[in-house]
């Protein structure tokens, strides 16, 4: 089985008692949507991570792209933390990898305590790697390919590449709102209050975006009488339209043009997101 390294970000930003709440709510919302997409996968965590166990990785890749308050993911390679064991196994990961011609750089870094410095891996690494691509060369200013290597305590993790996530807090953290869908841009504000933690009660017949990103998404005519507040998706010149409940009314898209509502609904729905800060 491979590894899937799963990061994620503003969690790693709240107090201990809060992180810890938000993390297991974010492990359910992962082995939910595991087990919606019908992916086998054991999921265990440490110190800021959390990490899949699965022999059909990239499943659990297009599955952790749905899932908020992940911030990125990678495919693994694992191995035990000691020197000689990461440098043959960046040799042996690599192998392949490497175009000929091609400058490539090692990029490493560790929590824990080690016999060694990030900087000392990465050299050694490095040289290792180059022994096994000859035909490559080193290149840490703007390399064509870069390997990366995450020491955490006792293991360490070889990749090369970061695969984005939707990002924000794990759904179902901030409360229940209530929103009406009747078109693109009503589901988009709703998924943009889904990122910020809130779990959704929709109204409305078609909701691939909602029922995408939210498996167990709940469907009623009904606002609930523990909603927080209710989503509309209107522009500036809608704002008439609002109906005002008495309780507080959340209009994302509200400076958003058409284009950009439908550039942007394209992309979640393809689980295409791009790099952010915050990654932890």
């Amino acid at each position: 089985m491979q590894t899937v390294l799963v990061r994620y970000c503003e969690i790693g930003l709240k107090s201990t008692p809060v992180r810890r709440r938000f993390e297991s709510q974010l492990r359910d919302n992962m082995l939910t949507m595991l087990a919606a997409d019908g992916v086998e996968a054991l999921v265990s965590q440490g110190e800021a991570r959390f990490y899949l166990e699965s022999d059909d990785p990239e499943a659990c890749v297009r599955s952790m792209r749905k899932v908020f308050g992940i911030a990125s993911v990678s495919v693994a390679v694992g191995c035990t933390s000691s020197l000689d064991d990461i440098c043959t196994s960046a040799a042996r990961f690599t192998e392949g990898r490497i175009p000929e011609g091609a400058g490539f750089a090692v990029r490493a870094r560790r929590e824990g305590t080690h016999p060694y410095t990030s900087m000392e891996v990465g050299r050694e690494a490095g040289s290792a790697v180059s022994d096994a691509n000859p035909q490559a060369h080193v290149d840490l200013t703007s390399p064509d390919y870069t390997l990366y290597i995450e020491v955490r305590n006792s293991r360490a993790y070889i990749f090369d590449s970061y695969v984005e996530c939707p990002g924000g807090l794990p759904l179902g953290t901030q409360g229940k709102v209530f929103a009406r869908i009747s078109g693109v841009r009503d589901e988009l504000s709703a998924w943009m209050m889904m990122k910020r933690g809130c779990r959704v009660v929709a109204s409305g017949e078609d909701m691939p975006l909602l029922r995408m990103y939210d498996p167990s998404l709940r469907v009623s005519d009904r606002m609930p009488s523990d909603a927080l507040g209710t989503v509309h998706g209107c522009g500036l010149d809608d704002l008439s339209s609002v109906d005002w409940c008495g309780i507080p009314a959340y209009l994302p898209t509200v400076a958003m043009s058409d284009r950009l509502v439908g550039e942007m609904y394209a992309r979640v729905m393809r689980a295409e997101f791009r790099s952010g800060s915050g990654t932890l």
